[in-house]
Order: structure tokens, then C-alpha cells, then sequence
């Protein structure tokens, strides 16, 4: 059976995490069935070899017979070369099952975070979905070797006991006793283990977290000279986790040294043992010979059971944090209006912004925050009263409100991978920019497709004033872009997010400080061009810088986050003193480019 990492996982069991491992195996009982059995014949065969070696010591070797004992000794030359063929497959089988334990989980996860959306940042936090991804995955796909030789370990106990009792009740009792006495030993270190790598594994998440701001933020914290504070505060964080996990190594490493050692005391005990009964003439050399061969078989099942036990005591926990990821839902779409068929006015009344259909607006306020609140509201990613027509967005399904209405966050996440595809671009137009159009129109049939997707793509980089970014980099469109673009400028990364929101075309499109990180020349190029783009579309910006402000059909002057005053840039200027000194000082603050980059 071969692995799909593209098939469709199924629907996870939420329920705990005893029962998210078992619908891993559920979901691949065939391959799990599979290991099992060649577990279960390969460890059966291990046990075999002593007893083909006890025949050949007593009808072969101790009576002098040559043929009994050539004949025995191919046996085992025979059992063993079977015997290598089913470890190999059981080795291979179960490489299958961890895999498509790992896929199968980790599509879940992202299947769950895509359908959280933006809902998932408010409900969890970056480094536990890292640390889900990362750490539980792996954890949860060991924890499948329970299916295999884990399952192939008590079959073979059950063998070698039964071996046993054709030998000597006696030494039976003593060997099949040996793994009761194991659980009572290790059982309550397997529920600490639990206790602590449960602990250890949310301490894990938060430090991963701040790992991700920490590496978002360092040239803000060496700009403002805070970077030694929160050194210092990561290093004693860090160092709390490295106690932790010295805690839980401590657990685990006493859980393997008696696993080794409880072993080997009762193949001394049986060793002694079986030595008196072969000098008082109970049993014979080679039965001797066999149990021992049958106890140092046995530590192969031993050892799997107590991996199996630890495996499956980590495997539990991991299962139950990605289950309580999967348990989170969103908020709950109760929409059953339909959204106006016809461009119509958005309003947010608890800041009195009316966002006209057709018209580019602007939202200027010395508070960004203020700002941002209202997009959100707007774009319905927080709860408000807001309209668009005379329907309340809260009672609009929300594919209809996403599919019309875009949000553009001035730090939304670009994701590793070459800039075309970044920004959506195709493979046709992967070989670089060429020249760039400033509209397109809608192809005549599908094999004006590649033309006019090309034509689109081109047009969403020359309105973001993006087509040098692709010029400069060696590969163009090809190009790897790292996570979250840190290959790029600030200002480019900003371009290139402007871009990827023209590119979709939205009816409505909310951006927030979509030119903050640029130089003033390629601000007022970017923004002749949107506004020449965004043509009879309706589009809100959020800013302060006037090259933008002039460009508006209407710009509100918030105050507190109320609209204050409403007009054209210019009639503000001359109207209102508050707005006057808000432009004016942003004009200030307008910096020169930094050299070799025009925008910064």
C-alpha cells in the first residue's frame, strides 16, 4: 500500500487522545495488521532458534548422530534467513505507518488551521501550532510502533512462556512473572513521564512563541536598546525549559535502565535456576541450552513492551494537545442575508465612517489602532453593528463577505516559496516581469487564459510599483523568497504585499497602511497608480501620509476613533487645525530611502 500524502485524511476522532491514535490505526488497519503479523512471526522466530538449537545438542551433538545435527543446524541456518527477510518487511511496514501517521496529522492540523482562519491567532497561539507541528507530530508516529512490535511482543511472550512449560513449570512461572512485575515497576513512572512531558511540551509552545517575535522584532529591540532585557528574560525562560527537560529525561532514563536491568536479573535468576535442574538430572544440555536461549529471547519483547509503554506515554499526550487544537471552532456564522447584489454603502457606526461605493476613501487618525478597529469591523473580523447596505454584516454568510470584502493587513504573512508563486503568479510568467500593463480584460476563451493571467499578474505589480523588485532579483518571478520575505526590505515587502491584494481584485478592498515603509517618490508613484487601478472599485486606506491623502475622493479625520470631520484633502487642510497638524507632521517625518533601496 502506498502512501498518498495528498488523500483526504478523513475526519479526526476529538474525543481524546487514547482515541486519536486509535483512528491512525483505524485509518490504515490493513498496514497495521500487516506490521503486526510480521512483528508477531519475526519475534515468535527469534524464540525459535533456541529451541532448534536445544534439538540439535540432544539429538545431534550429544549422541553423536552428524545427520541429526546437520539437519537441525540448517534449520536455524533457514529460520534465520526467513527471519531476516521479516524484519525487513516488518521494518518497512511500520516506516509506513509512522509516515502516514505524520501526513495524516499533520493535514489535519493544517486543514483545521486554514479553516480557523483568522480566528486561529485569537484562540491559540503561534508556538503551539509550531510546537504541534514540529514535536507532537513526530511523537504521535512513533507512538504507532505500539501496532507492531509492540502488538509482536506479547504474541512472542506468550510463545517463549508456553516453550517454557514443555521445559520446566518452575522456570516458566519465574520468566512469565517477570513482566507483571515490570508494569508494577514502571506503571506509576509512565504516569509521571506523562505529568512532566505534559508540562514540558506547554512551556515548549510559549518559548517557541517568543522565539518567532523575538526573530520578527530584533531590529525594533536593537533600535529602541531593549534587546539585552529581553535576553536576559529568553535566557531565564530557556533555562526553566532545560530544567523541565532534564525532569523528564530523569523519568525517562529510569524507565530504560530498568527495562535493560530488571531483565537481565531474571535471565541470571533463570540462568542459576535451570543450571541446578540440568546437575540434578531434571532437564537435559540442550533444554538448558534452550532457556537460556528462551530468556535471552525474551528480552527482545521485554524491551518492545517497555518502548512500547514509553512510546505510547508520550504518543498520549501529543495526541491530546492536537486534539484540543482540533476541538477549537470559530466563531460561529449564523448569516442567512444575502449580501447586496449591487455595490452598496458600507458603515460602521460606532465610529460614523460611510464608505461609498465606487470611491477610494481614507481613514486618517494619529491613533493607527483606531484605524485598524475599523477595518476589522468592516471587513467583519470583529464583532460589530456595522452595515453594508441596509443588511447587517454580522447576518451575511461569511464566504459572501470574504469573497467580496478583503482585509490587507500591513503585516499579513507571505510564505516561503518563489515570488511568483507568493503573489499568485503562474509558471507562464515565471521567466520574469516583461512589460507591465495597467489593465486587463477578461479572455475570450481558455486559450486566452495563460495571456490573460499574465496580463493580470503584470498589472498587480506595476499599481504596487513592484516591477523592480522582480528586475533586481537573479531568478525574477523564480526567485526563493524566505518566510515572511526577510530576503527583502521592508519597503519591498510592503509592495509585495500590496500586490498579491490587487491581484485578487476585491470588490471592496480595506487595506491599512498599505505605503508606510516607502520613500516618498515611490510612495507617490504607488499611489497615482492605485487610485488608476482601483477605478470604480471601492477602496478604504488607512494613513496619514498626504502623497495618499490627495489621492482620496474622501478622506475622514478620526479623533478618538470617531469621525471628526469628512471631506477632501484639501478641505481639511484648510478647515480643520487638528487634521492640518497630523498631515503636516507626517510630512515631516518622511525620511530619504536608504541607499541602493528606493523604497525602505
Amino acid at each position: 500500500m502506498r502512501i498518498d500524502a495528498y488523500e483526504d485524511p478523513g475526519p479526526p476522532e476529538r474525543r481524546g487522545g487514547w482515541w486519536y491514535l486509535a483512528w491512525l490505526v483505524r485509518r490504515q488497519w490493513p498496514r497495521c495488521l500487516a506490521g503486526a503479523v510480521f512483528a508477531s512471526v519475526w519475534m515468535v522466530l527469534l524464540a525459535a532458534t533456541p529451541y532448534l538449537m536445544a534439538r540439535a545438542v540432544d539429538h545431534g551433538l550429544e549422541p553423536g548422530d552428524l545427520g541429526a545435527l546437520a539437519g537441525w543446524t540448517g534449520a536455524m541456518v533457514a529460520v534465520g534467513g526467513v527471519n531476516t527477510w521479516l524484519g525487513v518487511l516488518r521494518h518497512r511496514t511500520m516506516t509506513k505507518v509512522r509516515m502516514d501517521a505524520n501526513f495524516r496529522t499533520v493535514k489535519v492540523v493544517v486543514g483545521h488551521a486554514t479553516r480557523l482562519g483568522a480566528a486561529l491567532r485569537s484562540q491559540v497561539g503561534t508556538g503551539e501550532v509550531v510546537t504541534i507541528g514540529v514535536g507532537d507530530v513526530q511523537t504521535i508516529s512513533a507512538s504507532l510502533t505500539a501496532v507492531g512490535p509492540g502488538v509482536g511482543a506479547v504474541v512472542a511472550y506468550a510463545v517463549v512462556g508456553g516453550l517454557m512449560v514443555s521445559v520446566s513449570v518452575r522456570l516458566a512461572l519465574v520468566v512469565l512473572l517477570g513482566v507483571p512485575l515490570l508494569a508494577l515497576v514502571i506503571g506509576p513512572l509512565m504516569g509521571r513521564l506523562q505529568g512532566r512531558e505534559t508540562e514540558y511540551r506547554e512551556r515548549q509552545s510559549v518559548l517557541t512563541a517568543r522565539i518567532g517575535d523575538l526573530a520578527g522584532g530584533l531590529r525594533v529591540l536593537n533600535g529602541l536598546g531593549g534587546k539585552g532585557l529581553v535576553a536576559d528574560a529568553f535566557r531565564g525562560d530557556s533555562g526553566r525549559l532545560r530544567e523541565q527537560g532534564y525532569r523528564v529525561g530523569a523519568v525517562t532514563s529510569w524507565i530504560q535502565a530498568l527495562g535493560v536491568g530488571l531483565p537481565m536479573l531474571f535471565l541470571a535468576l533463570v540462568t542459576w535456576l535451570g543450571a541446578r535442574l540440568a546437575a540434578q538430572g531434571q532437564i537435559s544440555v540442550g533444554e538448558l541450552v534452550s532457556v537460556y536461549g528462551y530468556v535471552v529471547a525474551q528480552g527482545w519483547p521485554v524491551a518492545f513492551l517497555i518502548e512500547m509503554g514509553h512510546q505510547l506515554s508520550r504518543g498520549v499526550v501529543a495526541a491530546r494537545r492536537v486534539v484540543a487544537f482540533l476541538r477549537l471552532e470559530p466563531p460561529p456564522d449564523e448569516g442567512t442575508r444575502e449580501a447586496p447584489a449591487e455595490p452598496a454603502v458600507l458603515h460602521d457606526p460606532a465610529s460614523g465612517v460611510r464608505v461609498l461605493p465606487g470611491r477610494l476613501t481614507a481613514l486618517a487618525t494619529s491613533r493607527p489602532s483606531d484605524a485598524t478597529e475599523i477595518l476589522d469591523r468592516l471587513g467583519r473580523y470583529t464583532p460589530s453593528d456595522a452595515t453594508w447596505g441596509d443588511v447587517p454584516l454580522a447576518e451575511i454568510p461569511l464566504a459572501q463577505v470574504r469573497a467580496r470584502i478583503l482585509v490587507a493587513a500591513p503585516e499579513a504573512d507571505l510564505f516561503a516559496g518563489p515570488l511568483g508563486d507568493v503573489i499568485g503568479a503562474a509558471d507562464t510568467y515565471l521567466r520574469g516581469a516583461g512589460n507591465c500593463a495597467t489593465s486587463h480584460n477578461a479572455p475570450a476563451d481558455a486559450t486566452q487564459q495563460p495571456v490573460a493571467d499574465e496580463l493580470a499578474h503584470l498589472s498587480a505589480l506595476h499599481a504596487a510599483a513592484a516591477e523592480d523588485i522582480v528586475r533586481a532579483l537573479p531568478d525574477g518571478l523564480g526567485t526563493p523568497i524566505e518566510a515572511q520575505a526577510r530576503n527583502l526590505s521592508g519597503g519591498q515587502r510592503q509592495r509585495i504585499r500590496l500586490a498579491r491584494a490587487l491581484l485578487t481584485d476585491p470588490e471592496i478592498l480595506l487595506a491599512a497602511e498599505p505605503t508606510s515603509a516607502l520613500d516618498a517618490h515611490t510612495e507617490a508613484t504607488v499611489a497615482d497608480r492605485l487610485k488608476r487601478a482601483r477605478e470604480g472599485r471601492t477602496t478604504v486606506l488607512a494613513a496619514t501620509s498626504p502623497l495618499l491623502l490627495d489621492r482620496a475622493d474622501v478622506v475622514h479625520h478620526l479623533v478618538d476613533g470617531k469621525v471628526a470631520a469628512t471631506g477632501t484633502h484639501r478641505e481639511l487642510l484648510d478647515t480643520e487645525p487638528g487634521y492640518r497638524a497630523l498631515v503636516a507632521r507626517d510630512a515631516q517625518d518622511v525620511e530619504p530611502a536608504e541607499e541602493g533601496d528606493p523604497a525602505r
